[in-house]
């Protein structure tokens, strides 16, 4: 994929979106042709809302909306070929026993025989190193050898357009690392959300949503301290700390 490719760009323009009554996106516009793109916020600020936007699970109310040449709004099944989707909590993804069944569903839905969706899924478990997964119960894996399960799955279908929604959140560190050194790996155009800044220091291109809007665009070593600026300073204004110290010092025996 060349990101210099204007049908591998992802755009909006002019896009607003409402949810049980209340506006979520107002007027987003942007253009996203980096390989890496990653998507921060504090909790309401409309992030899984926009990604939702980008395979169709949410239509927009206004605006339009292209990803790598297709229209989201036809729907996740029109889509599917273009946009891989990884969800927060793997299990809400995954929905066959074993990993083979897993893996092979979507080649099956794109009409592959089943010789041959066994046949590129046991290839790819392989090249990983995870051969004896196959015949693996799902249940049986921890939660990130299953978020793994989730991106082979996706992986296999080839889209152009990978979307991660807090894919970390559930994982050890050493797991983490193991992912995102396998995320950088790819040629997909990734568009992740993270509260674990971290994850996003190699990535190309930040933007921060506030209320529906763009309120930071641009590399990580300039947005992400001005967020985690901008966290402290909100702690700061809840006065936590200082509640439970001046809670202790009620609470302590006179003369201690």
């Amino acid at each position: 994929m060349s990101p210099a490719d204007a049908k591998a760009a992802v755009e909006f323009d002019q896009v607003s979106l409402t949810r049980d009554g209340v506006r979520v996106l107002t007027d987003l516009s942007l253009r996203l042709d980096e390989s890496r793109v990653g998507l921060i916020g504090h909790n309401g600020s409309g992030k899984s809302s926009l990604v939702r936007l980008l395979n169709g699970l949410l239509p927009a109310d206004s605006g339009q909306i292209r990803v790598h040449g297709r229209d989201p709004a036809k729907g996740p099944e029109q889509m599917s070929a273009t946009v891989g989707f990884i969800f927060q909590n793997p299990d809400h993804q995954l929905i066959f026993p074993t990993v083979i069944e897993e893996l092979t569903f979507g080649l099956r839905n794109q009409g592959l025989s089943a010789k041959e969706a066994t046949r590129q899924s046991s290839d790819l478990l392989h090249a990983q190193g995870h051969a004896d997964w196959a015949e693996r119960p799902v249940h049986s894996l921890s939660e990130g050898q299953k978020q793994l399960v989730c991106i082979f799955s996706v992986l296999l279908l080839n889209p152009d357009l990978l979307i991660l929604d807090e894919p970390f959140s559930a994982l050890d560190l050493p797991t983490r690392y193991r992912l995102l050194d396998l995320l950088h790996e790819l040629p997909q155009q990734i568009v992740m959300i993270s509260h674990e800044l971290d994850t996003l220091e190699r990535f190309d291109r930040i933007i921060w949503l506030e209320q529906g809007r763009v309120h930071q665009d641009g590399p990580p070593d300039q947005v992400l301290p001005a967020y985690q600026a901008d966290a402290r300073a909100r702690a700061a204004t809840l006065g936590l700390g200082r509640g439970r110290a001046e809670s202790d010092r009620r609470t302590e025996p006179a003369g201690s």
